[in-house]
């Protein structure tokens, strides 16, 4: 059994409470409130900025120019066509410019943004995408779901959301990473990158928490 395999099977009740979590079942089915999909996206907005910044170590520190390569068009991805859906879904979510440019990071986003962060400062680039490959692999898993069962939320928001995260866009990155994590001797790291995967799942468990039920500073 491969690495990802193993570490899917250990946590697998964790990740499917994450893939099938009632925020993603009802955007599937088009009755999830716009409120709270709008809490997500801002919170989303903010936390997108520390996944860039990992990323970009992710990229300094690649072992080669075909694996920076491929963390770079990632990254370019983000950058631009998914920054310009944020603006446009702004708009139909009913959130202003002042909205989205003052939001501050809830607990969970602070905590798990700080997370990838020093996963970038502190590890390697095997940590990276073992980050990486959890916070793109259940977005992954949930919209190709989402798609198989032709879910199409009359909303065009969340419908752009759930392609966006599909196998046209997210497979072969996906692919990639747990190639790259299962073609690596971890023996002597196996620890700590349970520990990474365990710690990033449990972060986008409480992510869709946070929007769904609401979250604040006790102040």
């Amino acid at each position: 059994m491969s690495l990802t395999e193993e570490l899917r099977q250990k946590y697998h009740d964790l990740w499917e409470r994450m893939v099938n979590h009632p925020f993603v079942v009802e955007m599937g089915e088009g009755t999830l409130p716009v409120e709270k999909f709008r809490r997500y996206f801002l919170q989303d907005y903010v936390f997108v900025d520390d996944l860039v910044a990992m990323t970009a170590m992710g990229i300094a520190k690649a072992p080669d120019f075909g694996s920076a390569d491929r963390l770079n068009r990632f990254l370019a991805g983000i950058l631009n066509p998914e920054n310009d859906l944020f603006v446009r879904a702004f708009k139909e979510l009913g959130a202003s410019e002042e909205d989205y440019s003052a939001v501050s990071a809830s607990p969970t986003t602070r905590a798990f943004g700080d997370f990838l962060v020093r996963a970038g400062l502190e590890g390697d680039f095997t940590d990276i995408i073992t980050v990486l490959y959890v916070t793109e692999g259940t977005y992954l898993d949930w919209a190709t779901r989402l798609l198989n069962a032709g879910k199409r939320p009359e909303n065009p928001v969340y419908r752009e959301w759930i392609y966006l995260h599909g196998p046209e866009v997210l497979g072969d990155l996906v692919g990639w990473m747990g190639e790259y994590l299962d073609s690596v001797d971890h023996s002597e790291r196996r620890p700590r990158i349970d520990s990474l995967f365990h710690t990033a799942l449990r972060y986008e468990y409480l992510f869709w928490e946070a929007a769904y039920r609401g979250e604040s500073w006790p102040d």
